[in-house]
């Protein structure tokens, strides 16, 4: 799959691209430096921002996502290609939790984690399907 950085997308069209790939992934955009261990809440760009506004490099292009890339590769890739601050989450049930404890993972990996418990049978029956909220994750 191929992510295409450039001046005119936002940031909710980058993770649309990269959740057409990996549907229990997504990805969320900083205001500060990777830590790589986890960024805070409160420094999460709001989805309708414009990448370009995000970006500490001005550089345009398109990254080349693997399924068998790992988190990790990905989240240094975006900050030293494009200076984007990244974090991957996955999908469980209906939150989403950052991956930095299983950063070393491939995306394959994280996805297919989503799905075994974000289906059906592992979701709370108080939680409808709708209730799920970017802003609910921790």
């Amino acid at each position: 799959m191929e992510l295409h950085i450039n001046n005119r997308i936002s940031i909710n069209e980058m993770q649309q691209q990269f959740n057409a790939g990996f549907p229990y992934l997504k990805l969320e955009f900083f205001d500060i430096p990777p830590t790589f261990d986890g960024l805070p809440k409160s420094h999460m760009y709001p989805n309708h921002k414009a990448l370009v506004n995000c970006r500490k490099l001005r550089n345009e292009g398109t990254v080349m996502v693997s399924p068998s890339d790992t988190v990790e590769k990905l989240e240094k890739t975006l900050w030293n290609e494009f200076g984007l601050s990244a974090e991957v989450f996955r999908k469980s049930g209906n939150l989403w939790i950052e991956t930095t404890l299983s950063d070393s993972w491939t995306l394959k990996q994280q996805n297919e984690e989503g799905k075994v418990f974000s289906t059906a049978k592992y979701v709370r029956d108080n939680e409808p399907e709708d209730s799920l909220d970017r802003d609910i994750w921790q």
